[in-house]
């Protein structure tokens, strides 16, 4: 279960970081529309190609779906680059103008 948690967690977490819904990606991996669903509260486990399916959908790696804080990982790397890089743009910024 440990895996399927992990994995069920990312899908969330990439899934509203990419802005689509359930519905959305259940079209887009061409699936029933409560599949995703079912696959987001753990009532159904999910086959190998709709795994690949989804990860498609999400533009990630298979993989990324199953690392263990995955999710949290890229939003914090992500938050930390922003927070280092972007006072030093807007100061290259004002420098060149």
């Amino acid at each position: 279960m440990e895996f399927q948690d992990d994995f069920i967690a990312n899908l969330k977490s990439y899934r509203k970081e990419k802005g689509i819904s359930q519905e959305k990606l259940a079209e887009i991996c061409d699936c029933a529309t409560g599949t995703i669903g079912c696959i987001e509260c753990g009532k159904t486990l999910p086959s190998f190609e709709m795994i690949v399916k989804i990860a498609a959908a999400l533009k990630i790696h298979p993989a990324d779906l199953f690392l263990r804080n995955a999710s949290t990982t890229v939003m914090e790397a992500k938050d930390k680059l922003r927070m280092k890089l972007l006072p030093q743009i807007e100061e290259f910024i004002e420098k060149e103008m």
